[in-house]
């Protein structure tokens, strides 16, 4: 069934990637970026959440762009999807948005995909990506906000002499480090659980170190889906991360 629900994950993130495209190019800019980025998150939302009651009717579901129910709790298998991970990218007709579609089964992620429609590319848990090996000698790249870079990607891109590569959505930034574009994605200041829901089924099932930046487990279907921080990295530069990520001692 992991494979099928890796598949369908894959067709609908997709699709809904396709539906994104064809309304942004219908757009009437008289309109305002806004009602675009409005138009965009219901329309996505109202695809999956159909085509998950079709396919899955008896699957629970935590978005975004719905509202959240105790059920899911309780629930052996979650799909926890974002409908329109990166609006303010996709609004204002860049390429670095995307969207999410993973499930939760009993306790861990099971099965995931990311679609970057943007590039026409869609990275999934099953068939797993192939990440390219790292140029030899050259300096890590480190995947951060374009308008915010974390001190904890800071800290790191000083510690390991790394590059900080501004990227948009979160699916995008991990999709970079699938895709080696980047060697590591650092995330603190705030996230909730279908910011990297998907994006870390693709991450791990490609090889990939996904963690807190404490190096705690990710925890999913929580009471309180928020997330705040994120490690995605190439194996071989986890504990320099982590280590370099830490918060400073305080003085005594």
């Amino acid at each position: 069934m992991a494979s099928t629900d890796a598949n369908l994950a894959a067709r609908l993130a997709t699709e809904a990637g396709v539906l994104l495209l064809a309304l942004r190019r219908d757009h009437d800019p008289a309109t305002g970026t806004q009602a675009l980025r409005d138009a965009g998150d219901r329309a996505a939302q109202r695809f999956l959440a159909a085509a998950l009651a079709e396919h899955r009717p008896g699957d629970a579901v935590l978005s975004e762009e719905a509202p959240d129910t105790a059920d899911r709790l309780a629930a052996p298998r979650v799909w926890i999807i974002d409908p329109l991970d990166g609006t303010r990218e996709f609004g204002d007709g860049r390429d670095d948005w995307a969207v999410h579609v993973a499930l939760w089964v009993d306790g861990e992620l099971a099965a995931g995909a990311v679609a970057l429609p943007g590039i026409d590319t869609t990275l999934a848990s099953d068939p797993a990506a192939v990440v390219p090996a790292a140029a030899p000698g050259a300096a890590p790249r480190i995947a951060v906000s374009r308008s915010r870079p974390p001190a904890a990607a800071l800290r790191a891109a000083d510690a390991l002499g790394a590059e900080l590569v501004p990227i948009g959505s979160a699916g995008f930034k991990v999709g970079a480090v699938v895709r080696g574009e980047a060697d590591a994605y650092v995330h603190a200041g705030g996230q909730y659980e279908w910011d990297s829901a998907a994006p870390v089924a693709v991450a791990r099932a490609a090889g990939l170190h996904a963690s807190r930046l404490d190096g705690s487990p990710l925890r999913y279907n929580q009471a309180d889906p928020y997330l705040p921080d994120l490690l995605v990295a190439r194996p071989e530069l986890a504990d320099a991360l982590l280590t370099a990520v830490a918060e400073p001692a305080r003085s005594a």
